[in-house]
């Protein structure tokens, strides 16, 4: 292998993955002709055509197709290898991209990743908040958030965050205009905030359960939401129910600008686990970030943001 070969591959499986050498060139920050002729120099030493290029598109022939099979899996153990020699730092160091949901990177994430900041000053966290089940290895994420009945099985998955309450709460107006739910089944006669599921698309069917029996219930109501917060505004405006995260309206409960119904057939789910692909050599920074989740849920759990940003 040439000097330049482990370079030139590089290019090529990057605009092969983005099927465009714009983006490829913005995603390795160097020139699209620059990439242009490392792809061709890359061709002619194989003798092949690897990529098929029209005005409109970038797509890879069925050689280029074998070759990324072979390279992806290569390429990633030569880049696991080489972030273990900063073990030899002082401190860890290197980029750690972690995608997920708005809510498990307030309450559990940040908190753990601002202490790291000024534990580890080298380390460079990137959070992509997204209610969606991200593919974090097509999408080249060390790891994803989600709770553990979310977490796909082929996964690595370490529970990071005590488990989580759902509750049903309302404003006084609206309870007072309307009377309150005793059972799931009086939600039918209610005005509730219906959530859309970020995956399938469907509408969230409300979770029950009561001296072991569960029941799921489909709400009508005014809004279609996609988003916790604003139904939480919704519900403090006096417009119906909603069912959201008990922590999330402790503050508005604690004041009584909302109040909780169905309290006893409100149940927990299993709380917020990091999930990653099987590595045998994960990166000090991914190393570091673990270990600090680790030790704030042995610690208590779920840690304040505005806690940890005193330090």
């Amino acid at each position: 292998m040439r000097r330049n070969d482990l370079g030139d591959l590089n290019v090529f499986l990057a605009v092969a993955e983005e099927r465009s050498f714009t983006r490829a060139a913005a995603r390795l920050g160097q020139s699209q002709s620059s990439l242009s002729q490392t792809v061709r120099r890359l061709e002619e030493r194989l003798g092949m055509r690897l990529l098929t290029r029209t005005t409109r598109s970038v797509a890879p022939t069925q050689a280029g197709a074998q070759l990324i099979e072979t390279l992806k899996p290569a390429l990633a153990d030569v880049e696991a290898r080489l972030a273990t020699l900063s073990e030899l730092r002082d401190t860890p160091s290197g980029l750690v991209r972690v995608t997920a949901e708005l809510h498990a990177a307030q309450t559990v994430l940040w908190p753990a990743v601002s202490r790291m900041m000024y534990a580890y000053p080298d380390v460079q966290v990137e959070i992509s908040v997204d209610a969606s089940f991200t593919d974090i290895v097509a999408d080249q994420f060390d790891a994803g958030i989600r709770m553990g009945e979310q977490v796909a099985k082929d996964m690595i998955a370490v529970r990071i965050g005590p488990d989580l309450r759902m509750v049903v709460v309302g404003s006084p107006s609206y309870l007072a205009k309307h009377g309150t739910p005793h059972t799931p089944h009086d939600l039918i006669q209610h005005r509730c905030m219906n959530l859309r599921l970020p995956t399938a698309g469907g509408l969230y069917a409300w979770e029950f359960q009561k001296d072991g029996r569960e029941l799921h219930v489909r709400v009508e109501g005014p809004l279609i939401l996609n988003d916790e917060r604003l139904a939480i505004t919704a519900a403090l405006a006096g417009h119906g129910l909603a069912m959201v995260t008990e922590d999330s309206t402790a503050q508005a409960v604690a004041d009584g600008a909302l109040i909780r119904v169905l309290d006893d057939w409100c149940r927990t789910f299993q709380g917020y686990h990091l999930y990653y692909p099987d590595r045998r050599h994960p990166s000090p920074a991914f190393a570091a970030l673990l270990k600090e989740l680790r030790h704030q849920l042995a610690s208590g759990g779920r840690t304040t943001a505005a806690r940890s940003s005193r330090r």
